[in-house]
C-alpha cells in the first residue's frame, strides 16, 4: 500500500491541504481547517510543492514542476494534462480546451472535469473562462477563482 504524506499551507485565498506520496503529488485542495493530521516524514516533493506555492503566490514562480499523480478517467486525466499547457498570465474558454485535445463539443465535460481537479492552481483550472469571458464555476468559490485571476493579472469581464 503507497503511503500518503499531508502538509498544510496558509495561503492569501485560505488553506489548502497537500497529499502526496512518497514521488508524487496527489492533490491540493482547499479546505476550512486542518482535518487530517501533518506528516511528520515530509518527502522531497511534498516539500517542493510547498516551496513552489510560495513562489507562485509571492509572484515570482509562473509555472510549477513537481510530478504529479492525476487520478480521474481518461477524459480527465486528458483534460488536466492540457490545463497544464495553459500558460500563466493567460486564459481559455471551455470550448478553447476542448478543441485543444480534440473534442470542441465536450464543454459540459469539461467543466465537470474542471470540478473534479484534486490539483488546484498547479493544474490551473481556474484560468478557464465561459467563452463570453465570464467567470463561471471554480469549486473553491468564485471569489478565490477570481483573487487567481487578478494575481496572475489576466483579464475579464
Amino acid at each position: 500500500m503507497t503511503r500518503e504524506y499531508i502538509q498544510y499551507y496558509s495561503s492569501p485565498v485560505g488553506l489548502i491541504q497537500c497529499k502526496s506520496d512518497d514521488h508524487q503529488l496527489i492533490e491540493v485542495n482547499f479546505v476550512e481547517e486542518e482535518n487530517e493530521h501533518t506528516s511528520l516524514k515530509i518527502p522531497s516533493v511534498l516539500k517542493e510543492t510547498l516551496k513552489q506555492l510560495d513562489e507562485y503566490f509571492a509572484g515570482t514562480r509562473t509555472k510549477f514542476d513537481v510530478k504529479l499523480q492525476l487520478n480521474g478517467t481518461e477524459f480527465q486525466n486528458t483534460v488536466w494534462k492540457e490545463l497544464t499547457n495553459i500558460p500563466y498570465g493567460e486564459a481559455v474558454s471551455y470550448k478553447s480546451v476542448g478543441e485543444r485535445i480534440g473534442n470542441k463539443k465536450a464543454v459540459r465535460a469539461i467543466g465537470n472535469a474542471n470540478n473534479k481537479n484534486k490539483i488546484v492552481i498547479i493544474v490551473p483550472c481556474h484560468r478557464v473562462m465561459g467563452s463570453n469571458g465570464k467567470l463561471v464555476g471554480y469549486g473553491g468559490g468564485l471569489w478565490r477563482k477570481e483573487w487567481l485571476l487578478n494575481h496572475e493579472n489576466i483579464a475579464f469581464h
